[in-house]
């Protein structure tokens, strides 16, 4: 059994909607749902918008492989209307799923990387993963999930929605 753990976000349409429905086709197709965060709200990272973001992240077990999960991830996303999938500029979207960590699994190509290359600096991430998992260990920085929220700074108009 591998342990994924997959980060959400929508800021388009009903928010709290693609949220949900990614939810469901994860635990329909990927594997059994071990934890889900609360959504918050936060700003856009990366790039101006006036739609704020509903973010979250779970914990799935799976039989899936890293590239399998992502390829179902991709899937998912483009049934619940994904266009684009951004590609070095960011841009508003209905619904986003990011692979954070497979394992303990420290993976680099042209399709994936693994743990998340990013997710240190990203609020939006670390809050909802340390709700649900505050000790997991980041094979690369070597610290905590908890530890690398110490070290990011907060945006003011993030909070827990519920």
């Amino acid at each position: 059994m591998n342990i994924v753990y997959i980060a959400l976000g929508a800021n388009l349409g009903d928010r709290k909607y693609y949220l949900t429905r990614a939810v469901d086709e994860i635990e329909k197709r990927i594997g059994e749902i071990i934890s889900l965060s609360a959504f918050y709200e936060t700003e856009p990272w990366g790039f101006i918008s006036r739609y704020p973001f509903l973010n979250a992240v779970l914990r799935v077990d799976t039989e899936h492989d890293a590239i399998s999960v992502l390829d179902l991830t991709q899937s998912i996303e483009k049934d619940l209307g994904r266009k684009v999938k951004s590609h070095g500029s960011y841009q508003d979207r209905c619904i986003d799923i990011d692979l954070l960590f497979f394992n303990t699994e420290i993976l680099k190509n042209d399709r994936l990387e693994l743990p998340h290359p990013l997710l240190q600096e990203r609020r939006f991430v670390l809050e909802p993963l340390v709700e649900i998992a505050p000790d997991l260990y980041h094979p690369i920085l070597h610290k905590t999930i908890k530890d690398c929220l110490l070290y990011t700074s907060p945006s003011p108009r993030d909070g827990l929605l519920s």
